[in-house]
């Protein structure tokens, strides 16, 4: 017998009603970083060095082909990047954001395989700024 089942079978896998939770928590997050997320960005993007890769994230979070768990993961990263009340509140001035950094390079230190050079490019695009050019190498 597997861990987390019985004999009558009724306790192996994930249940449907678990499910449908977790999707409708993915829609509810997907809905409050498609409302909420621009505004905050745009209000404090030039106070922030990880714009870029906040906005990587954003893109990638919001492609139809990123696997849904690494949505998941993303969505939760920019909602608490969005939300005013966290660890380190963001109007301090100089800490404001470096909670808000920390969860986010957490996130995509996990996801970073996802994050495709197209999602950089939008990114880089969004900002003004060139994409980089893959052929060069730091030295």
């Amino acid at each position: 017998m597997n861990a987390g089942s019985d004999e009558t079978g009724e306790f192996d896998g994930p249940c449907e009603g678990s499910q449908i939770k977790d999707e409708f928590a993915l829609t509810r997050r997907e809905q409050k970083v498609r409302r909420d997320f621009w505004d905050k960005f745009r209000r404090v993007a030039r106070r922030i060095p990880f714009a870029q890769d906040l906005l990587a994230a954003y893109y990638c979070a919001m492609d139809s082909q990123t696997p849904i768990r690494v949505r998941a993961m993303l969505l939760g990263a920019l909602v608490y990047f969005i939300v005013p009340i966290d660890a380190i509140p963001d109007f301090i001035a100089g800490l404001g954001f470096t909670d808000d950094a920390a969860v986010l390079f957490m996130v995509i230190s996990l996801v970073a395989r996802h994050i495709q050079p197209r999602h950089r490019d939008a990114a880089a695009k969004a900002l003004g700024n060139e994409p980089p050019d893959e052929d060069i190498k730091a030295t």
